[in-house]
C-alpha cells in the first residue's frame, strides 16, 4: 500500500507562489503515476495535474497551464506543485494521487493523501 503525506500549503498573496510536496511511503513508488487534485468548499474535486515517471510526460488542467509546474524526485520518493502566479481562484485543500494512468479523473487513482490548505488573498 502507498501512503502519502501532503506539505506546503499556507496563505500567501495573490500573484505569489507556493511549492507543495507530496512524500510517499511504500515499494515502487517510481512506476506510478503521480497527479493533484483540489477542492474548495462546497465544490466538487477537480483534476490539476499529473505527471508520469517516465519521459517527463505531464498534464496540466487548462485553468493552471502555464502558472504550475508538477515535478518529481524518485530517489526522495516525492512529487512536487510548483504554483506561481496564484490567484484567489486557487483557494482550494490540495491532494495528492498516485495511480496508473496520466489521466485527469479521480478514477485513474488509487491512493490519496490527507490534503493540504492552500488560501490566496486578493
Amino acid at each position: 500500500q502507498v501512503q502519502l503525506v501532503e506539505s506546503g500549503g499556507g496563505l500567501v498573496q495573490a500573484g505569489g507562489s507556493l511549492r507543495l510536496a507530496c512524500a510517499a511511503s511504500g515499494r515502487t513508488f517510481s512506476i506510478y503515476v503521480m497527479g493533484w487534485f483540489r477542492q474548495a468548499p462546497g465544490k466538487e474535486r477537480d483534476f490539476v495535474a499529473a505527471i508520469r515517471s517516465s519521459f517527463g510526460s505531464t498534464l496540466y488542467a487548462d485553468s493552471v497551464k502555464g502558472r504550475f509546474t508538477i515535478s518529481r524526485d524518485n530517489a526522495k520518493n516525492t512529487v512536487y506543485l510548483q504554483m506561481n502566479s496564484l490567484k484567489p481562484e486557487d483557494t482550494a485543500v490540495y491532494y495528492c494521487a498516485a495511480g496508473a494512468r496520466l489521466l485527469p479523473t479521480e478514477a485513474a487513482y488509487g491512493y490519496w493523501g490527507q490534503g493540504a490548505q492552500v488560501t490566496v488573498s486578493s
